[in-house]
């Protein structure tokens, strides 16, 4: 079997982890680095939970890299009161202690693209773009190299979940997302509104996924506060696993039942606004499309790999 060749920049926490869970399980890839950024929760603590989980999987071949520990041109921004003081629910996993690969997360995105086949690596980003704006701006001519990126980030339809409009990811660092949505990558778009719409997991479906073995279960208790989150400020019927169902279309893009090719652009300077991403659904802006925006999923296909990459 021919592996495909993965990146995959995080900024772990709970549903990250589990993303991290199904590549790193899956036969048909080859994860080359996993990349850390700050957002969900501090950089130190992001880093020290991808750690973990490359152990938890068995994977601690993979190489874990530090990266940006700040947005661009912003404050950090996080997000404890989703995932907990930990990123991983605070349910009392031993997420300290562990030592990263030598280097620094830039240095590997520029590197690791730079010497890969023109169209040969898929780039999966699960956190704020910081790392992988900071690359593209090294090297303009790095994006165009990737086969595809597979971004979890925004919404099509202008709900957000960290502010009226903006989805979690974008809002942390909007300079960057609009440095990453201008360059020349082939971008595929999974925002919240798919999560919300095709990936929340009600407690009969944790239970089943709990029944699926060790990993599945720890998989389903490190979202303890999300699942409160979601219950009193998303409104959701249960946690949803927005990384997951991205990493999902990046291991296959089935998944993905609806794309639509649009111009896509960040909006950093809105009073209310700041990091929507204002998706041109009727070209009346004259902007070429540059985003493949994913507008609907197959839910029955997310939740059969989630169980067949989280069982054993």
């Amino acid at each position: 079997m021919t592996k495909r060749s993965f990146l995959i920049d995080t900024d772990t926490a709970s549903d990250d982890a589990v993303a991290l869970l199904m590549a790193l399980r899956d036969p048909g890839i080859d994860v080359l680095a996993i990349t850390v950024v700050a957002g969900n929760v501090p950089l130190e603590q992001a880093v020290q939970n991808a750690l973990f989980t490359v152990e938890r999987a068995g994977r601690t071949d993979v190489p874990v890299f530090a990266g940006a520990a700040a947005p661009l041109e912003r404050e950090l921004f996080t997000a404890e009161f989703v995932h907990g003081t930990d990123g991983m629910g605070d349910i009392g996993l031993p997420l300290a202690g562990r030592r990263p690969s030598s280097g620094h997360a830039v240095d590997v995105l520029v590197e690791t693209i730079g010497s890969q086949p023109p169209g040969a690596l898929t780039l999966v980003t699960l956190g704020p773009l910081t790392n992988i704006a900071l690359a593209f701006r090294r090297d303009p001519a790095l994006a165009a190299r990737i086969g595809s990126m597979v971004v979890m980030g925004g919404t099509s339809d202008a709900v957000g979940n960290v502010s009226a409009a903006a989805e979690f990811n974008i809002f942390a660092d909007p300079e960057a997302a609009a440095v990453v949505f201008a360059s020349d990558a082939s971008i595929t778009m999974v925002g919240w509104d798919i999560s919300r719409l095709y990936a929340v997991i009600d407690h009969d479906d944790a239970a089943t996924i709990r029944g699926l073995g060790p990993l599945a279960a720890l998989a389903m208790d490190i979202q303890a506060k999300v699942d409160v989150f979601a219950t009193h400020e998303t409104h959701l019927a249960g946690f949803d696993l927005p990384d997951p169902i991205a990493m999902a279309v990046a291991l296959d893009p089935r998944v993905a039942t609806r794309v639509e090719h649009r111009n896509v652009v960040v909006e950093t300077r809105g009073e209310f606004t700041a990091g929507q991403t204002v998706v041109d659904h009727l070209g009346l802006t004259g902007r070429p499309p540059n985003v493949h925006v994913v507008r609907e999923a197959s839910r029955a296909a997310f939740i059969a790999l989630l169980h067949e990459r989280l069982r054993g």
